[in-house]
C-alpha cells in the first residue's frame, strides 16, 4: 500500500496555490526570460541564459515534487479531533520549564511546516515528544543544544 502523507486543508491549499502559481506564471516567465536571452547571441558566454536556465531546472523540479506529493496527501482535519491528547493538526501550547518562555505550535505536515509560523511538523523532535501526550504532562524534548523540558499548558483543534 502506498504510503499516505498527512497534510492539513490549508495546507494542501497552499500547495495547490504554489503548484498553480509555478505553472501558469513562473514557467511562462523563465521561458520568456530563455527566449529572450538566446536572442543575445552566444549561449557559452550568455550569464542570463544560464540564470535563466537554472531557475527552469528549479520549477520543473518544484512542479515534479509536487505532482509525485499530491495524490498521497491525506487531508487531517483537525476540528475533527475530539481528543485531550495531542496529535495531527493540534495547536499545542507549552511552557519552557527553564525559561518560563511560553510558546504555541501547531503540527502539521513537512510540507507545510514553517516554524516562523508556528507550524511544525509532525516528523521534528518536539513535535515527536508532543504527540500522545495530554495537558498538564511534562515532556522532555531533545533538540539540538541539548535537552528542555516544556509543560503541555493547552491543546486545541479548530
Amino acid at each position: 500500500m502506498e504510503e499516505r502523507i498527512p497534510i492539513t486543508k490549508e495546507g494542501l491549499e497552499k500547495i495547490k496555490s504554489e503548484l498553480l502559481t509555478l505553472v501558469s506564471k513562473e514557467r511562462p516567465a523563465v521561458q520568456k526570460a530563455i527566449a529572450t536571452a538566446r536572442e543575445h547571441g552566444d549561449l557559452r558566454e550568455n550569464a542570463e541564459y544560464h540564470a535563466a536556465k537554472e531557475q527552469q531546472g528549479f520549477i520543473e523540479g518544484r512542479i515534479q515534487q509536487i505532482n509525485a506529493r499530491m495524490p498521497k496527501f491525506q487531508v487531517v482535519d483537525p476540528s475533527m479531533q475530539n481528543s485531550e491528547k495531542v496529535v495531527f493538526g493540534a495547536k499545542v501550547t507549552v511552557e519552557n520549564l527553564d525559561s518560563g518562555e511560553t510558546l504555541s505550535y501547531q503540527i502539521v505536515g513537512l510540507d507545510e511546516a514553517d516554524l516562523k509560523a508556528g507550524r511544525i511538523s509532525y516528523q521534528s523532535p518536539i513535535a515527536s515528544a508532543l504527540i500522545g501526550k495530554s495537558i498538564g504532562d511534562v515532556v522532555r524534548v531533545n533538540i539540538p543544544k541539548g535537552t528542555i523540558e516544556v509543560e503541555i499548558i493547552e491543546v486545541e483543534y479548530s
